[in-house]
C-alpha cells in the first residue's frame, strides 16, 4: 500500500482509532514530518494538536545514520550496537548529543515561540510520525513521555517496519499502525510524494491547529472540582462559567471517559462560546470506572447514573455563580437514559435535555414523565440507536424532536458531523434555557 502524500497517510491512520472515546486527547507530531500526519489525526478524532521535538544522533561523517536520539525532555537513547561498531566511546557520544541537543532548543523555540509544552497529566497522549525505520527518534520520545504522568502513550506511524513495531509495543501503552512490512526499506519507499517539511510548514499548521500563539487563546476559565453524592462519594466535574451565561448544561456520559470524553468538551467549547455555562461530569468514581471497563455493568445502571446526576443537578442549583441559571441536560450513551430520569425527577429544575447517540429507550417507565424539551440527536448510519431513539420519543411526555445527522455512525466521526451536532445542541439549549425553568 502506498499513500499519496502525508496528508493521505494521516487520514488513514486517523481511520484506526474509529474503535472509542480517548480520555482528553492531544496529538504531539514529531517534526518535520509527523506535523502535516498529525495535524490529519487531530483534526479527525478531535483533538489539539502540538508539537515535541526529538533529534536523531548521527554518526560522525554519516549523519543519516541513526545511532542514537536526544527529546526535549532531556531523555537520550542510545544504539550500544552501533556504538560498537563504530568505536565510539561515552564520551564521542555525549559530544555529538550536545550539539543536537543545542539543536533541540533551536526547534524548541521556532516551533512553540516561548509556549511550554501542554499539561500531559491523566491525558491520552498520541505520537505521531510519518514512519520509523529504526524507531530511535520514537524511542526517545516515549521514554521521556513516560514520565509525563499521562493516562497512556500511544504512538501512531502511517507505516513502520515490523522489528520496530515489536520492540516499541515494549515501551508504548499501544502502537497503531497502518501496514508494518517486513521488508521495509526507506520511509520515503510507501509514499507517492515525500518532499521535505520545512520548519515553515509546521509553524503554519500549528498556527491553523490552535497550538501556537498566533491564536488568541480563550479568556474562560475552567475549574475543576468535586461534587459531593448522597451515597458519601464525591465525583470529578470541571465547571467553564462564561461572562453573562444564559443557562448551564449538565453533561451525563454512561462510560469511562466520562467528563474527559474529547467529543463533549468539543460540544461543550461550542455551547461556551454561545454563553451557555458547562459542567463537564464524572458520574462514575474511579473506582467504579476501573470496574466498569472490565465488566460495563455500571454504565447501564441508570438508577445510579440518574441519582448521581441529580444530585450534581442539586449541586449547580446552590452554587453563587450557576444559581440563578436555567439548567440544561447533555447526555450521550447511556448517560442520555440518567439525563432523562433525571429530568423526570425534577421537574422544576431542568428545562431542556440533548442526547447525542444516546440510550434515551434506557430511561423506560420515566419517560412519560419528562417534561423539558428533548432533543434527539442520531447518526443516520446508527440504525439500530436510530430505532431505539424513535422508540423513547413515541413515549416521551415532553415535546420532543430526533434530528437524524446524515450518514453519521454512533460517534459522529465523520468529517463536520460532530460540528453539526454541537450547533443543533446550541440551538436547543439557546431557545430552551432562556423560556424555561430556573431554579
Amino acid at each position: 500500500m502506498l499513500f499519496r502524500d502525508r496528508t493521505d497517510a494521516g487520514s488513514r491512520l486517523a481511520d484506526e482509532f474509529a474503535a472509542g472515546d480517548l480520555v482528553d486527547p492531544i496529538v504531539l507530531g514529531l517534526p518535520r514530518g509527523g506535523i502535516p500526519v498529525g495535524f490529519e489525526v487531530a483534526r479527525r478524532i478531535g483533538a489539539p494538536l502540538d508539537v515535541f521535538v526529538v533529534r536523531k544522533v548521527g554518526a560522525p561523517h554519516h549523519p543519516e545514520y541513526g545511532i542514537g536520539a536526544v527529546a526535549e525532555g532531556g531523555t537520550v537513547v542510545a544504539d550500544r550496537a552501533a556504538l560498537d561498531a563504530l568505536g565510539l566511546d561515552e564520551a564521542s557520544f555525549a559530544a555529538l548529543v550536545a550539539r543536537e541537543r543545542d539543536e533541540v532548543r533551536r526547534r524548541v523555540r521556532r516551533y512553540r515561540a516561548g509556549r511550554p509544552l501542554p499539561e500531559l497529566r491523566g491525558r491520552d497522549v498520541v505520537l505521531v510520525d510519518d514512519g520509523l525505520a529504526t524507531g530511535v527518534t520514537a524511542e526517545a520520545a516515549l521514554r521521556d513521555l513516560r514520565r509525563s504522568a499521562a493516562r497512556s502513550v500511544i504512538l501512531a506511524v502511517p507505516v513502520c517496519a515490523r522489528d520496530t513495531v515489536t520492540r516499541l509495543r515494549a515501551i508504548a501503552d499501544e502502537v497503531v499502525c497502518v501496514q508494518s512490512p517486513g521488508d521495509f526499506g526507506a520511509v520515503g519507499r510507501w509514499y507517492d510524494t515525500f518532499d521535505q517539511t520545512t520548519d515553515d510548514q509546521v509553524v503554519a499548521l500549528l498556527a491553523r491547529s490552535g497550538a501556537t500563539g498566533t491564536v488568541k487563546p480563550s479568556l474562560l476559565v475552567e475549574h475543576a472540582l468535586v461534587v459531593p453524592q448522597d451515597d458519601d462519594v464525591s465525583v470529578h466535574a470541571d465547571l467553564t462559567v462564561p461572562e453573562h451565561a444564559i443557562g448551564v448544561a449538565v453533561f451525563a456520559h454512561g462510560s469511562g471517559s466520562s467528563r474527559r470524553s474529547s467529543r463533549n468538551r468539543r460540544v461543550a467549547t461550542h455551547l461556551q462560546a454561545g454563553g451557555i455555562a458547562t459542567l463537564l461530569l464524572d458520574l462514575l468514581t474511579e473506582d467504579e470506572e476501573l470496574a466498569d471497563r472490565r465488566g460495563a455493568r455500571t454504565r447501564f445502571d441508570i438508577g445510579l447514573l440518574a441519582r448521581r446526576l441529580e444530585r450534581a443537578i442539586d449541586w449547580v442549583a446552590e452554587q453563587p455563580e450557576t444559581g440563578d441559571l436555567p439548567i440544561g441536560c447533555f447526555g450521550a450513551s447511556t448517560g442520555a437514559a440518567a439525563a432523562l430520569v433525571a429530568a423526570a425527577h425534577r421537574p422544576d429544575r431542568v428545562a431542556a435535555v440533548v442526547s447525542r447517540g444516546g440510550r434515551p429507550d434506557l430511561g423506560g417507565e420515566y419517560l412519560g414523565s419528562v417534561r423539558a424539551p428533548t432533543l434527539l440527536i442520531v447518526g443516520g448510519a446508527d440504525r439500530e440507536v436510530l430505532d431505539l431513539n424513535r422508540w423513547a420519543a413515541d413515549r416521551l411526555g415532553a415535546p420532543h424532536r430526533i434530528e437524524v445527522v446524515p450518514g453519521a455512525t454512533h460517534l459522529f466521526e465523520e468529517p463536520g458531523a460532530l460540528e453539526t451536532v454541537a450547533d443543533l445542541a446550541g440551538r436547543w439549549f439557546a431557545a430552551h434555557l432562556q423560556a424555561g425553568v430556573r431554579p
